[in-house]
C-alpha cells in the first residue's frame, strides 16, 4: 500500500484550516485509485451522470413540483446504476417498482 502524503504544513487562514480538516478525515481513501487501477482517480463518471439531469432542467425550466424533482431523479438513479451493471432500464425500472432483486454482479474494487 502506498503511504499518504503528510500533511504537516499548517494553514494560516480559516479556509486553509477548514480543507486540511476535511482531508485528514479521509485521507486513507485519497490515493485508492493507486491501489486499485480499476477505480478512476476522477469523478467523471459523476458529471456524465449529471449531465441529462442538468440538460433537462435547463431545457424545461425545471420542475413544477418537488415530488416530480424526487421521482425524476431516482429514476435517473435507477437507470444509471442499472446500466453500469449492464442491465436495460426497463428491467431496472420493473425490478425497482416490484421490489425484486437485481440481477447483478458486484462492481469491481
Amino acid at each position: 500500500m502506498i503511504s499518504t502524503p503528510s500533511l504537516a504544513l499548517a494553514p494560516i487562514n480559516h479556509h486553509g484550516r477548514r480543507l486540511r480538516r476535511r482531508y485528514g478525515k479521509v485521507r486513507d481513501h485519497l490515493f485508492t485509485f493507486l491501489d486499485h487501477p480499476d477505480i478512476a482517480a476522477d469523478n467523471n463518471g459523476s458529471e456524465r451522470e449529471l449531465r441529462p439531469t442538468a440538460t433537462y432542467r435547463k431545457v424545461t425550466g425545471g420542475f413544477r413540483s418537488n415530488w416530480g424533482a424526487d421521482f425524476f431523479a431516482n429514476v435517473r438513479s435507477v437507470v444509471g446504476t442499472a446500466a453500469r451493471h449492464g442491465l436495460d432500464a426497463y428491467t431496472a425500472i420493473k425490478n425497482a417498482v416490484t421490489g425484486a432483486s437485481l440481477p447483478i454482479a458486484p462492481l469491481p474494487g
